[in-house]
């Protein structure tokens, strides 16, 4: 796959085989992609939380907020659960600002998720506090981002925004459709 190919097949999933499982050092080797990655002043400050057991992601799940453009959708259903998070974490003794990192991390991960056959959601939706609290996360840590992850069972389809509507949608066959605006309206000419 070339990297064209692997960034248009590295889309947000919500909805997973809850039954694949995901090893330890897979999990592992995402966040070493994301330790490859750059980072601002070369600081440094992000750590990961691994989780890949049935029991962590249920106390997860409930911390977490999943489409916000899909109304009365409180997330994947019991089975179509994530089987794998990664949290990241800002390390607070080593800087206060985080810049962007969490998200070049993040989405290191991502494509490294995709290649390996996986999908994922990034989720900022966060009931920080209550996560911290529930996995006994210490206050010197801010929780930047979870990454959700697990084997996609959805079809996520890439349309052309209609009327500037950047709303994301499900069809009538749970299709996911994503509306993306067109090269010529990023490209700005002086």
């Amino acid at each position: 796959m070339n990297l064209k190919e692997l960034i248009s097949a590295t889309r947000t999933f919500r909805r997973f085989d809850e039954s694949h499982s995901i090893d330890q050092s897979t999990l592992e080797n995402l966040v070493g992609l994301a330790r490859l990655s750059a980072s601002g002043a070369n600081r440094q400050p992000l750590k990961y939380l691994l989780f890949n057991t049935q029991g962590y992601c249920e106390k997860i799940f409930p911390y977490l907020s999943w489409a916000g453009y899909i109304e009365a959708w409180a997330g994947p259903s019991k089975g179509e659960r994530p089987s794998g998070y990664i949290i990241i974490l800002g390390d607070k003794s080593i800087t206060e600002i985080f810049g962007v990192d969490h998200g070049i991390a993040a989405q290191s991960i991502m494509l490294g998720a995709t290649e390996a056959g996986l999908g994922g959601c990034m989720i900022s939706s966060i009931k920080r506090e209550e996560l911290r609290e529930e996995l006994n996360i210490p206050d010197k840590f801010d929780i930047l981002l979870v990454l959700a992850l697990g084997k996609p069972v959805e079809v996520v389809i890439i349309d052309e925004i209609k009327n500037n509507d950047v709303k994301y949608w499900r069809d009538g066959e749970k299709k996911h459709h994503v509306p993306k605006r067109t090269l010529s309206e990023l490209i700005i000419k002086l």
